[in-house]
């Protein structure tokens, strides 16, 4: 595995390359798929919807996550480095 990284990040703009092609088929399969019976307005009017709504949802958990890491519950980068206080010791 350690060998497919390196191997894939020594070719970044390769990679990089083919997910933005890879992106931009989807999109464009997404153009050619009939709306119709769409459940909602939605998916029936808004051009990639589901794109921007999975891309919105990705963003708000990755907001929250790192908002709950920042407000106390993440420790911190030198827990385990750290020497214990003497009011610590006894704890």
């Amino acid at each position: 595995m350690t060998t497919l990284i390196a191997y894939l990040k020594a070719r970044m703009k390769t990679v990089v390359a083919v997910c933005v092609v890879l992106l931009a088929v989807i999109a464009v399969a997404s153009l050619l798929i009939d709306t119709h019976h769409a459940h909602t307005w939605a998916e029936q009017h808004v051009p990639f919807f589901w794109s921007w709504f999975g891309f919105a949802a990705a963003a708000l958990i990755i907001g929250a996550a790192r908002w709950f890491g920042r407000s106390g519950i993440q420790a911190p980068a030198d827990a385990y480095d750290r020497t214990l206080l003497p009011c610590e010791e006894d704890a």
